[in-house]
């Protein structure tokens, strides 16, 4: 009875250690191979062969169903351009140019990883989507107010974006620390 009440304790405190270590690094942690870029921040393992164990097991709870590096390079954020924490509460302006990709996307997601439920069905704006000024800039809304055009719509809570750069210029693919990406400026909070 001694030894099994010994196995069945291993086993529990085996279970409990694991999950807590998958939770640390896997869904709370930060992949290995990470490049920043302003308030954006990218992994050279997504999408490639060299992707380990652990980058694979956070990609897969994370449902970003990666491409090949090579075809789709993927930032996100859940922090603006000056370091504060991504807040459903407030309003943001996302700006910037094209950046040098064939197509891109922006797009922002819950603190659970899935788009953000509205009644717009505004999850996104895009290369074909956002509208340009004459210089060739665009400025998108992301907030839970209701904006006609280029708006991302949010909820209560924290969430992050998502820029997703398909097949991205040499450039970016040799340095994806230094992309022209766009910046991400708090307007105001309720």
């Amino acid at each position: 009875m001694k030894t099994a009440l010994k196995v069945l304790a291993v086993l529990v405190i085996g279970t409990v250690l694991g999950l807590g270590a998958t939770s640390l690094f896997v869904i709370r942690g930060t992949m290995p191979g990470g490049v920043t870029d302003g308030p954006w921040k990218t992994n050279l393992l997504i999408g490639s062969s060299g992707g380990d164990m652990r980058t694979r097991a956070s990609v897969a709870v994370h449902g970003l169903l990666a491409l090949n590096r090579s075809e789709t390079i993927y930032y996100s954020t859940d922090r603006d351009s000056d370091g504060n924490t991504l807040d459903g509460t407030c309003t943001y302006i996302v700006a910037g140019r094209d950046p040098p990709a064939r197509w891109w996307s922006i797009t922002a997601y819950a603190a659970d990883d899935y788009l953000i439920p509205n009644a717009a069905k505004r999850y996104s704006v895009s290369k074909n989507s956002v509208t340009r000024n004459a210089a060739g800039e665009f400025v998108a809304t992301v907030s839970q107010k209701h904006f006609s055009k280029d708006w991302i719509a949010l909820q209560n809570g924290p969430f992050n974006l998502t820029l997703r750069l398909y097949n991205p210029a040499a450039s970016v693919a040799a340095d994806p620390a230094h992309a022209a990406l766009p910046s991400i400026k708090k307007v105001s909070c309720s």
